[in-house]
């Protein structure tokens, strides 16, 4: 499937030759087993580089006529985020003696390669986070909070041949975008009755996902952040205000994106539900007490 970016990624690929574009793919991970712990590991699929001509060169650029694996995927994606380094992935932490608490066997984290330059990476972070904010990437937005990511919108092969309306719709995703703790992909393939995208199907899986990770993690939200640029009909969403103590002519004004329930009789701002800081979406109904 040809989308606004595949001709750019097209032309990147024919600046930087073959050679040159597959080192990159091979240094990332891509063609080898990761090694990670598990049973029955794919390598993936890449062109023997000595076949590649100017359609291969065009198709591996921009994602077609490559297959791999989620996680080499997540390990590129690591790579490319953490600072340039690429580690070999492991399920397991350590394996502990249940009544010694000996630890039997543990992982630590085991260098492979520096795949591109601490700058270069930085720089990767950013343009991913713009993705979210300003892209495809929009349904992935969580306020107060530095997201980065891509869509991916990958069109299915049978017997040689692209498939017509089947595709694996993916997002990849991590937080915070300027440094990361955690990285999520999520893959659908070729889901039923709804648009064909990345960005629309894969996103707000990914999004619920990542506010899972940030709630049992305890990711602080980021004192700065870019502000998510919107569609007619995307959701909106806004931070519940610290109101408490004020009265209510007052609060009315920073409770502007709700819709409220008062009970109670005063003129000050004694509780109020959801809590201070809980993000929804506008127009949403809270309550509020109000006392003396």
């Amino acid at each position: 499937m040809l989308t606004q970016s595949n001709p750019g990624f097209v032309s990147l690929g024919n600046k930087l030759g073959k050679e040159k574009l597959f080192s990159y793919i091979n240094n990332f991970g891509f063609g080898n087993k990761t090694g990670i712990d598990l049973n029955g590991e794919s390598s993936g699929i890449l062109f023997n580089i000595n076949n590649v001509g100017p359609v291969e060169l065009a198709t591996t650029a921009f994602g077609q006529g490559i297959s791999v694996t989620a996680i080499q995927q997540i390990t590129a994606v690591s790579a490319a985020i953490n600072g340039g380094t690429l580690y070999k992935p492991y399920i397991v932490k350590r394996i502990v003696e249940p009544n010694t608490n000996e630890v039997i066997v543990e992982n630590k984290p085991q260098m492979v390669r520096k795949v591109i330059s601490s700058e270069t990476s930085e720089t990767v972070r950013m343009a991913l986070e713009t993705v979210v904010a300003y892209g495809t990437g929009r349904n992935a937005y969580i306020e107060g909070y530095r997201v980065g990511g891509k869509t991916g919108t990958a069109q299915k092969v049978n017997n040689g041949i692209y498939m017509t309306g089947n595709y694996i719709l993916s997002f990849i995703g991590f937080l915070p975008a300027d440094n990361p703790q955690a990285v999520v992909y999520v893959a659908i393939d070729n889901p039923k009755g709804i648009t064909q995208y990345g960005g629309t199907v894969s996103a707000p899986i990914a999004k619920n996902i990542m506010m899972d990770i940030i709630e049992s993690l305890e990711i602080e939200k980021s004192e700065y952040t870019l502000d998510k640029v919107y569609n007619w009909y995307d959701t909106k969403y806004a931070t519940i205000p610290n109101v408490l103590g004020m009265e209510i002519n007052d609060a009315k004004k920073e409770l502007k994106d709700f819709t409220v329930n008062y009970s109670g009789s005063g003129n000050v701002i004694k509780s109020i539900s959801p809590s201070t800081g809980t993000i929804l979406p506008v127009n949403s109904t809270i309550k509020i007490y109000l006392g003396n």
